[in-house]
Protein backbone atom coordinates (compact mmCIF):
# COMPACT_ATOMS: atom_id res chain seq x y z
CA UNK A 1 0.00 0.00 0.00
CA UNK A 2 2.37 2.38 0.80
CA UNK A 3 4.86 1.55 -2.21
CA UNK A 4 1.33 2.28 -4.29
CA UNK A 5 1.26 5.80 -2.68
CA UNK A 6 4.62 6.60 -2.93
CA UNK A 7 4.55 5.79 -6.29
CA UNK A 8 1.46 8.18 -6.86
CA UNK A 9 3.28 11.17 -5.78
CA UNK A 10 2.76 11.36 -2.11
CA UNK A 11 4.47 10.50 1.41
CA UNK A 12 7.61 12.51 0.39
CA UNK A 13 7.92 13.16 3.81
CA UNK A 14 9.61 10.54 5.95
CA UNK A 15 7.66 11.23 9.33
CA UNK A 16 4.65 10.50 7.45
CA UNK A 17 5.50 7.57 5.59
CA UNK A 18 6.83 6.03 8.93
CA UNK A 19 3.17 6.60 10.11
CA UNK A 20 1.88 4.82 7.06
CA UNK A 21 4.55 2.05 7.32
CA UNK A 22 3.76 1.39 11.22
CA UNK A 23 0.36 2.04 11.94
CA UNK A 24 -1.79 -1.24 11.10
CA UNK A 25 -4.85 -0.19 8.90
CA UNK A 26 -6.35 -3.26 9.49
CA UNK A 27 -6.87 -2.98 12.69
CA UNK A 28 -9.25 -0.04 12.03
CA UNK A 29 -11.29 -2.26 9.16
CA UNK A 30 -12.29 -5.30 11.07
CA UNK A 31 -15.19 -5.35 9.04
CA UNK A 32 -16.11 -3.28 5.66
CA UNK A 33 -18.73 -3.50 3.08
CA UNK A 34 -18.24 -3.82 -0.59
CA UNK A 35 -20.71 -4.66 -2.89
CA UNK A 36 -22.68 -1.52 -2.78
CA UNK A 37 -23.34 -2.10 1.28
CA UNK A 38 -25.12 -5.63 -0.21
CA UNK A 39 -21.63 -7.81 1.24
CA UNK A 40 -19.59 -7.07 4.71
CA UNK A 41 -16.30 -8.55 4.93
CA UNK A 42 -14.57 -9.30 8.20
CA UNK A 43 -11.62 -10.08 9.72
CA UNK A 44 -13.04 -13.59 11.56
CA UNK A 45 -15.09 -14.71 8.87
CA UNK A 46 -14.48 -18.91 9.11
CA UNK A 47 -13.74 -18.81 5.22
CA UNK A 48 -10.14 -18.38 4.48
CA UNK A 49 -10.85 -17.24 1.34
CA UNK A 50 -13.16 -14.13 2.59
CA UNK A 51 -11.35 -13.63 5.21
CA UNK A 52 -7.85 -13.14 2.66
CA UNK A 53 -10.23 -10.77 0.78
CA UNK A 54 -10.95 -8.89 3.73
CA UNK A 55 -6.91 -8.19 4.22
CA UNK A 56 -5.93 -7.55 0.81
CA UNK A 57 -8.48 -5.00 0.53
CA UNK A 58 -7.23 -3.13 4.11
CA UNK A 59 -4.39 -2.70 2.39
CA UNK A 60 -5.60 -1.70 -1.10
CA UNK A 61 -5.49 2.00 -1.54
CA UNK A 62 -9.46 2.15 -1.88
CA UNK A 63 -12.07 3.69 0.24
CA UNK A 64 -13.66 1.25 2.37
CA UNK A 65 -17.60 1.57 3.69
CA UNK A 66 -17.62 1.02 7.24
CA UNK A 67 -20.56 2.12 8.70
CA UNK A 68 -23.94 2.05 6.87
CA UNK A 69 -27.40 2.81 8.03
CA UNK A 70 -30.75 2.52 6.73
CA UNK A 71 -28.88 2.17 3.06
CA UNK A 72 -27.27 5.69 3.89
CA UNK A 73 -23.17 5.44 4.23
CA UNK A 74 -22.62 7.75 7.12
CA UNK A 75 -18.73 6.63 7.95
CA UNK A 76 -15.96 5.32 5.94
CA UNK A 77 -12.16 4.92 5.80
CA UNK A 78 -10.82 7.07 3.36
CA UNK A 79 -8.69 6.55 0.33
CA UNK A 80 -4.82 6.04 1.97
CA UNK A 81 -3.65 8.02 -0.89
CA UNK A 82 -5.85 10.80 -0.36
CA UNK A 83 -5.08 10.67 2.98
CA UNK A 84 -1.61 10.95 2.56
CA UNK A 85 -2.11 13.79 0.40
CA UNK A 86 -4.06 15.67 3.01
CA UNK A 87 -1.56 15.10 5.92
CA UNK A 88 1.01 16.28 3.84
CA UNK A 89 -1.09 19.21 2.90
CA UNK A 90 -1.80 20.08 6.26
CA UNK A 91 1.93 21.22 7.14
CA UNK A 92 2.38 19.92 10.73
CA UNK A 93 5.18 20.98 12.84
CA UNK A 94 6.59 19.61 16.01
CA UNK A 95 4.40 20.61 19.16
CA UNK A 96 1.33 21.18 16.62
CA UNK A 97 -2.17 20.48 18.51
CA UNK A 98 -4.79 19.20 15.74
CA UNK A 99 -8.34 18.78 16.05
CA UNK A 100 -9.47 16.46 14.01
CA UNK A 101 -13.14 16.34 12.73
CA UNK A 102 -14.95 13.11 11.89
CA UNK A 103 -13.35 9.65 13.73
CA UNK A 104 -14.02 7.64 11.21
CA UNK A 105 -12.57 4.42 11.72
CA UNK A 106 -9.50 6.07 13.56
CA UNK A 107 -7.04 5.54 11.45
CA UNK A 108 -6.26 8.73 10.62
CA UNK A 109 -6.12 9.94 14.26
CA UNK A 110 -3.47 7.45 14.38
CA UNK A 111 -1.86 8.58 12.20
CA UNK A 112 -1.77 11.82 13.67
CA UNK A 113 -0.89 10.52 16.83
CA UNK A 114 1.83 8.82 15.65
CA UNK A 115 3.82 11.65 14.32
CA UNK A 116 2.77 14.07 17.40
CA UNK A 117 1.97 11.89 20.05
CA UNK A 118 -1.42 11.26 21.98
CA UNK A 119 -1.75 14.43 23.66
CA UNK A 120 -1.98 16.50 20.60
CA UNK A 121 -4.53 15.22 18.99
CA UNK A 122 -8.34 15.54 19.53
CA UNK A 123 -10.90 13.71 17.16
CA UNK A 124 -14.87 14.72 17.30
CA UNK A 125 -18.04 12.44 16.04
CA UNK A 126 -21.21 12.96 16.57
CA UNK A 127 -22.22 9.48 16.23
CA UNK A 128 -21.25 7.46 19.89
CA UNK A 129 -20.97 4.23 17.85
CA UNK A 130 -18.74 5.71 15.64
CA UNK A 131 -16.65 7.26 18.24
CA UNK A 132 -16.73 4.39 20.70
CA UNK A 133 -15.47 1.86 17.90
CA UNK A 134 -12.62 4.45 17.04
CA UNK A 135 -11.65 4.24 20.84
CA UNK A 136 -11.54 0.57 20.61
CA UNK A 137 -9.42 0.50 17.04
CA UNK A 138 -6.95 3.08 18.45
CA UNK A 139 -6.27 1.09 21.62
CA UNK A 140 -6.09 -1.47 19.62
CA UNK A 141 -3.26 -0.44 17.82
CA UNK A 142 -1.42 1.42 20.55
CA UNK A 143 -2.70 5.08 20.38
CA UNK A 144 -5.11 6.85 22.85
CA UNK A 145 -5.60 10.55 21.40
CA UNK A 146 -8.73 12.38 22.90
CA UNK A 147 -11.84 10.58 21.18
CA UNK A 148 -14.93 13.24 21.45
CA UNK A 149 -18.49 12.42 21.11
CA UNK A 150 -19.86 15.52 19.98
CA UNK A 151 -20.83 17.69 17.73
CA UNK A 152 -17.89 18.38 15.14
CA UNK A 153 -19.42 21.92 13.75
CA UNK A 154 -18.71 23.44 17.07
CA UNK A 155 -15.44 21.92 17.54
CA UNK A 156 -14.09 21.21 20.90
CA UNK A 157 -12.55 24.43 22.81
CA UNK A 158 -11.67 22.60 26.06
CA UNK A 159 -8.45 21.25 23.97
CA UNK A 160 -7.50 24.33 21.94
CA UNK A 161 -6.20 26.41 21.16
CA UNK A 162 -5.06 24.44 17.59
CA UNK A 163 -2.61 24.85 14.92
CA UNK A 164 -4.66 22.35 12.40
CA UNK A 165 -8.00 21.50 12.15
CA UNK A 166 -8.49 18.85 9.24
CA UNK A 167 -11.93 17.77 8.30
CA UNK A 168 -12.92 14.23 6.74
CA UNK A 169 -16.49 15.29 5.89
CA UNK A 170 -17.93 17.85 3.35
CA UNK A 171 -18.53 21.53 4.58
CA UNK A 172 -21.92 23.24 3.07
CA UNK A 173 -20.00 26.20 4.94
CA UNK A 174 -16.67 26.86 7.03
CA UNK A 175 -18.12 26.86 10.81
CA UNK A 176 -16.78 30.17 12.47
CA UNK A 177 -16.35 28.03 15.88
CA UNK A 178 -13.49 26.51 14.27
CA UNK A 179 -11.68 29.86 13.31
CA UNK A 180 -12.18 30.91 16.85
CA UNK A 181 -10.72 27.74 18.50
CA UNK A 182 -7.28 28.21 16.36
CA UNK A 183 -4.30 30.33 16.89
CA UNK A 184 -3.50 33.28 14.26
CA UNK A 185 -1.25 31.56 12.05
CA UNK A 186 -3.30 28.49 12.26
CA UNK A 187 -4.27 25.80 9.07
CA UNK A 188 -7.65 24.26 8.06
CA UNK A 189 -7.70 21.52 5.26
CA UNK A 190 -11.25 20.48 4.70
CA UNK A 191 -13.09 18.91 1.89
CA UNK A 192 -15.84 21.98 0.31
CA UNK A 193 -17.87 20.82 -2.73
CA UNK A 194 -16.00 18.07 -4.36
CA UNK A 195 -12.45 19.66 -3.83
CA UNK A 196 -10.46 20.35 -0.58
CA UNK A 197 -9.82 23.92 0.40
CA UNK A 198 -6.99 24.82 2.58
CA UNK A 199 -7.16 27.83 4.97
CA UNK A 200 -4.82 30.26 6.77
CA UNK A 201 -6.54 31.45 10.09
CA UNK A 202 -5.60 35.16 10.75
CA UNK A 203 -6.11 38.00 13.59
CA UNK A 204 -7.84 41.37 12.16
CA UNK A 205 -9.13 44.45 13.35
CA UNK A 206 -12.32 42.84 13.87
CA UNK A 207 -11.21 39.15 14.99
CA UNK A 208 -10.38 35.97 13.26
CA UNK A 209 -10.48 35.58 9.38
CA UNK A 210 -9.16 32.76 7.14
CA UNK A 211 -8.91 32.79 3.69
CA UNK A 212 -7.26 30.44 1.34
CA UNK A 213 -7.25 28.20 -2.19
CA UNK A 214 -8.56 24.78 -3.20
CA UNK A 215 -6.10 22.38 -3.93
CA UNK A 216 -6.27 20.55 -7.46
CA UNK A 217 -7.50 17.77 -5.69
CA UNK A 218 -11.04 15.94 -6.06
CA UNK A 219 -12.13 14.55 -3.01
CA UNK A 220 -15.50 12.94 -2.44
CA UNK A 221 -16.64 12.53 1.67
CA UNK A 222 -19.69 11.93 3.45
CA UNK A 223 -21.13 14.95 4.43
CA UNK A 224 -20.87 17.07 8.18
CA UNK A 225 -23.99 16.19 10.38
CA UNK A 226 -25.29 18.29 13.29
CA UNK A 227 -26.24 21.67 14.05
CA UNK A 228 -26.21 24.13 12.71
CA UNK A 229 -25.07 23.51 9.26
CA UNK A 230 -27.51 23.06 6.47
CA UNK A 231 -26.73 19.80 4.94
CA UNK A 232 -25.18 19.39 1.75
CA UNK A 233 -26.93 19.40 -1.41
CA UNK A 234 -26.33 18.06 -4.78
CA UNK A 235 -27.12 20.68 -7.59
CA UNK A 236 -29.64 19.71 -10.38
CA UNK A 237 -28.09 19.30 -13.89
CA UNK A 238 -31.06 18.82 -16.42
CA UNK A 239 -30.46 22.06 -17.99
CA UNK A 240 -26.76 21.58 -19.68
CA UNK A 241 -25.69 19.12 -22.01
CA UNK A 242 -25.19 15.19 -20.32
CA UNK A 243 -21.04 15.65 -21.69
CA UNK A 244 -20.64 18.66 -19.49
CA UNK A 245 -22.81 17.81 -16.26
CA UNK A 246 -20.71 14.60 -16.19
CA UNK A 247 -17.85 16.64 -16.02
CA UNK A 248 -15.99 16.98 -12.70
CA UNK A 249 -14.40 20.59 -12.83
CA UNK A 250 -18.04 21.18 -14.22
CA UNK A 251 -19.77 19.91 -11.04
CA UNK A 252 -17.35 21.50 -8.67
CA UNK A 253 -18.49 24.41 -9.88
CA UNK A 254 -22.20 24.01 -9.46
CA UNK A 255 -21.61 22.60 -6.05
CA UNK A 256 -19.34 25.71 -4.86
CA UNK A 257 -21.99 27.99 -6.13
CA UNK A 258 -24.97 26.31 -5.17
CA UNK A 259 -27.83 28.46 -4.48
CA UNK A 260 -26.38 31.78 -6.17
CA UNK A 261 -25.77 30.30 -9.98
CA UNK A 262 -28.24 27.96 -11.91
CA UNK A 263 -26.23 25.47 -14.14
CA UNK A 264 -26.95 27.56 -17.41
CA UNK A 265 -25.43 30.71 -15.79
CA UNK A 266 -22.65 28.27 -14.08
CA UNK A 267 -22.08 26.53 -17.52
CA UNK A 268 -21.50 30.00 -19.12
CA UNK A 269 -19.09 31.28 -16.60
CA UNK A 270 -16.99 28.00 -16.95
CA UNK A 271 -16.99 28.06 -20.54
CA UNK A 272 -16.01 31.71 -20.76
CA UNK A 273 -13.04 31.16 -17.89
CA UNK A 274 -11.89 28.25 -20.01
CA UNK A 275 -12.71 25.35 -18.08
CA UNK A 276 -11.34 26.39 -15.01
CA UNK A 277 -9.15 24.48 -12.43
CA UNK A 278 -9.86 23.89 -8.92
CA UNK A 279 -6.94 25.65 -7.59
CA UNK A 280 -8.27 29.14 -9.30
CA UNK A 281 -11.06 28.60 -6.58
CA UNK A 282 -10.62 29.80 -3.14
CA UNK A 283 -12.98 30.91 -0.09
CA UNK A 284 -12.94 33.73 2.20
CA UNK A 285 -14.31 33.89 6.14
CA UNK A 286 -14.09 37.00 7.55
CA UNK A 287 -16.54 39.48 9.43
CA UNK A 288 -19.04 37.23 9.91
CA UNK A 289 -19.55 36.38 5.99
CA UNK A 290 -18.11 33.86 3.80
CA UNK A 291 -17.86 34.05 0.21
CA UNK A 292 -16.31 31.20 -2.50
CA UNK A 293 -14.43 33.32 -5.61
CA UNK A 294 -12.52 32.50 -8.71
CA UNK A 295 -8.86 34.23 -9.10
CA UNK A 296 -9.46 36.73 -6.53
CA UNK A 297 -11.38 37.32 -3.00
CA UNK A 298 -12.05 41.03 -4.14
CA UNK A 299 -12.76 40.05 -8.46
CA UNK A 300 -15.81 40.03 -9.87
CA UNK A 301 -17.22 36.35 -9.60
CA UNK A 302 -17.88 35.61 -6.32
CA UNK A 303 -20.66 33.45 -4.49
CA UNK A 304 -21.94 34.18 -0.85
CA UNK A 305 -21.66 31.22 1.03
CA UNK A 306 -24.36 30.60 4.26
CA UNK A 307 -22.80 31.51 8.09
CA UNK A 308 -22.74 29.47 11.22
Amino acid sequence: MVRSIVAGGALGDPGWRAAFEEVPRHLFVPYYFVGGGYERLWCEDPDPDRQARWLRGAYADGPLATRIRDGELISSSSQPSLMARMLEELDIQEGHRVLEIGAGSGYNAALLAHRLGDDAVTTVDLDPEITESARRHLAAAGYHPAVITGDGARGWPRRGPYDRIIATCTLPCVPQSWLEQCVPGARILAPFATGLIALRVREGAHGKYAEGRFLHTAAYFVPLRGAPVRPVRRPHTRAVPRRVSENDLFRFLLELTEGSLDPREALSLWQREKRPGRERFGITVRDGRQWAWLDDPEGPYAWPLPTV
